[in-house]
Parts: structure tokens; sequence; C-alpha cells
């Protein structure tokens, strides 16, 4: 896998922001403009944390320390979290997902013919993989449900 410079992340991360942010907009009634400091703070957690990951000592993967930071930069008390969650607000979960869910499905696509090397066996396994995960969440929050009497 090829390994992308601090230079080249940004401009990745930058598109794919400028990407979320259309479909942010599209998807709620929050415009470009409102969206831009949010997905900016994104941006700026995202490139930390993967130079984070790069130059610390302990090959911690970056996406570790991105979620921690994240959770640190707003946590209610942390100095700054009230206006990083004001921000982040304007920035919906859906429309990041929509454009990573998109890229992943064009990177699946290029590897078509290993992907057909596999055999049925994984389309099986994927099946049951899924469901018993899906099964598991949802028993589990029945529980958790029932015990807090939500339902």
């Amino acid at each position: 896998m090829k390994e992308y410079s601090l230079g080249e992340t940004l401009v990745i991360l930058l598109l794919m922001g400028a990407l979320s942010m259309i479909s942010n907009t599209m998807s709620s009634k929050v415009g470009i403009m409102e969206a831009i400091p949010g997905m900016l703070i994104l941006i700026a957690i995202c490139m930390a944390g993967i130079a984070l990951g790069k130059y610390m000592p302990g090959h911690i993967p970056g996406v570790a320390y991105v979620v921690t930071l994240g959770c640190i930069l707003t946590y209610p008390g942390f100095p700054g979290s009230d206006i990083i969650n004001f921000y982040m607000k304007k920035v919906g979960f859906v429309a990041l997902c929509t454009v990573i869910l998109a890229y992943a499905g064009v990177s699946i696509g290029k590897d078509m013919e290993a992907f057909k090397h596999t055999g049925w066996r994984i389309m099986i396994l994927s099946c049951v993989i899924f469901m018993g995960t899906y099964l598991g969440s949802a028993i589990i929050a029945q529980v958790i449900l029932k015990l807090i009497g939500q339902i």
C-alpha cells in the first residue's frame, strides 16, 4: 500500500471535505458556508492525528490519534470544546459517510478480479458475519433498553 506524504494527505482530505460539504448541503438545511468551519476543524483533527501516527514512536496507527484527539477536543469542559462542538454540529455524519462509502466502493471495484478469485465461500461468510453482527447488536440494544426502562 502506498504511503502518502502529509501534503498529499491534506489534498485528499480537502477533496473529501469539499465533496462531503456538497453532500451535507443536499441532505440538510445547512449551507456550505455554515459548514466550512466544522469541516476545517475535522480536517485539522485528521491531519494532526495522521502526523502523530507518522512521527510518534510506537507505531500506533494515525486513526487512533484522530479518534483520541477528536474525543479530547470535544469533551465538555475542555477549553474551546463549546466552539468546536458548535461548528461540528453543522456537519452531518451521514454526509461524511456517503463520500467515504462511495470511495470505498470505487476502491473495491477496481480489484474485482481479485474479488472474483476469492470464491463463493467468502460471500456466504460475509452474509453470516453481517447477520451475526446485526443480531448481536439488536440483542444487546434490546437488553440494555429493557434494563433502563426505555421499552
